[in-house]
């Protein structure tokens, strides 16, 4: 039998309910609190510090303080201490599954796919530790040598979202780690638990006191994210999360031109090809549009259908999406949970009903679950989707699939380009030709082809325009924690 509750749990001390500082489990200085809350079923399963700005100033001294020493410590020792967390994530995986689950409402299925997928970073970045190389360079007086080498930046403050609250952490720490650096991390308020079970397991992998720190906040999000950004020992930080916070979090860091990562909002179009296989086509939307009930960043929220096949991939995608189960994400069989906030129930219902006053048509769904308990909607389709309508120009973050319809692939370009941000995009074909031309012209910093999906921990993650700058993944993420020395001698007789 699946577990269900946090008494399910075969190792009790991953579930820790207090911030972290030091190596040590802290209360906030001011004593306050808040509760973490199951949104299927709006229970509270915890409650945790509510920190603010004299907290976050500790844990920020504490990892300089660290760091001092940690900057000293071989790739290879980073290296084998990343590897062991990663085994120790596989190790645990239904335990950090079902914490997951029971406060992000993802399914089980989908929490131990995240667990993974998070783990697979701590395992790229060990490799990628022993690999920042420095160069040679070439000069032009025979009288010097010129030769460069990285270093770590500093302290790296990482901003993980509640979406995907496990990977977001390894995918920004593992790299900063790996590179030699400090962290201090700030997890979404919503989902706090998965980070401190992850605070438990790096510690135990070896990482030194102060080189991990987690700060847990939901109400002073605004004073923890001032005290990051301001505090000069910070000399990275990276965001995972909305447009709006992205800028003014890059206005704050300005005072201190700290090195920053930003992967922001984006409005990923799904572009579905006369010559398309329907059921590729169909399993594919599937993926990119009800992966964690519609709230990735890449999620697919517009989907582009050209006009020949565009009736014959709604049917197929109603009768697909009819058999998919809702439910508790505990529960066997569950494809689609909860949404974590009743702010975004709010949302997709507001999108929804101007969908309809634009002469959308709801062809499944269109409502909330009434008597679920939690956050539930039923998942939606809407067909003859058209530019007026908000979902052209906002995420969604629901199971509310959107239809626009298209001629030709200049205008299907267009289509997708006119917006202000440019994260992913997913590309249907069996054109090998248009695949090429049709990514090349997209203006987003991934193009998916024939999948649903974006990220592997090899492949380099971010996007361009209002998405933000930087990487994570790849041989890129660990840059960014990493600054480019030169030296120069004289060789002279």
């Amino acid at each position: 039998m699946a577990p269900t509750s946090l008494s399910d749990l075969k190792r009790k001390d991953l579930f820790q309910t207090k911030g972290y500082i030091n190596a040590e489990w802290v209360p906030a200085k001011s004593g306050k609190t808040f509760d973490v809350v199951d949104p299927a079923t709006l229970e509270k399963i915890a409650t945790v510090p509510e920190m603010g700005a004299e907290d976050t100033a500790l844990a920020i001294e504490a990892a300089y303080e660290t760091f001092q020493s940690f900057k000293k410590t071989t790739p290879r020792q980073r290296a084998r201490m990343l590897r062991k967390w990663n085994d120790l994530c596989l190790e645990h995986i239904d335990d950090l599954a079902l914490i997951l689950t029971l406060e992000n409402g993802k399914t089980l299925t989908e929490a131990k796919g995240e667990v993974t997928y998070a783990a697979s970073f701590l395992e790229w970045f060990a490799g990628e530790a022993e690999r920042t190389h420095g160069e040679v360079v070439p000069v032009a007086n025979q009288n010097q040598r010129i030769l460069t080498f990285k270093q770590p930046v500093g302290v790296a403050a990482c901003l993980a979202p509640w979406n995907f609250p496990i990977a977001m952490i390894t995918r920004k720490v593992g790299a900063a780690l790996a590179a030699g650096c400090t962290t201090v991390w700030k997890p979404a308020g919503e989902t706090p638990l998965s980070c401190l079970a992850q605070a438990v397991l790096a510690q135990e992998a070896g990482f030194p006191k102060g080189a991990i720190n987690v700060v847990t906040t939901l109400n002073l999000v605004a004073e923890v994210g001032k005290e990051l950004c301001t505090n000069k020992l910070v000399k990275k930080l990276s965001f995972t999360g909305s447009t709006r916070v992205g800028k003014l979090l890059a206005e704050q860091c300005a005072g201190s031109l700290k090195k920053l990562s930003l992967e922001l909002g984006g409005n990923s179009p799904f572009i579905v090809f006369d010559d398309a296989k329907i059921e590729t086509a169909v399993e594919a939307c599937i993926l990119a549009k009800l992966r964690n009930s519609g709230q990735t960043c890449v999620t697919a929220n517009r989907i582009m259908v050209q006009k020949g096949i565009y009736n014959k991939f709604a049917d197929a995608l109603t009768a697909r999406i009819k058999g998919l189960k809702v439910g508790k994400g505990t529960e066997e069989g569950v494809f689609i949970g909860p949404l974590t906030h009743e702010r975004a129930v709010e949302k997709a219902m507001v999108h929804i009903n101007d969908a309809k006053k634009h002469g959308g048509q709801v062809i499944l769904g269109g409502a909330p679950m009434d008597g679920m308990g939690g956050y539930f909607l039923q998942p939606t389709i809407i067909k003859n989707m058209s530019s007026q309508m908000l979902t052209t120009r906002e995420e969604t973050f629901a199971p509310v699939v959107g239809l626009y319809e298209f001629d030709t692939e200049e205008e299907a370009i267009k289509m997708a380009n006119d917006c202000e941000v440019g994260l992913g995009a997913f590309i249907v074909t069996e054109s090998i030709p248009r695949s090429w031309r049709v990514t090349e012209a997209l203006e987003v910093g991934m193009v998916g082809v024939n999948l649903g999906l974006l990220s592997a921990c090899e492949s380099p993650f971010g996007g361009v325009k209002e998405s933000g700058y930087g990487r994570e993944g790849g041989r890129q993420g660990i840059q960014e924690y990493l600054t480019v020395k030169s030296m120069l001698i004289n060789v002279a007789n």
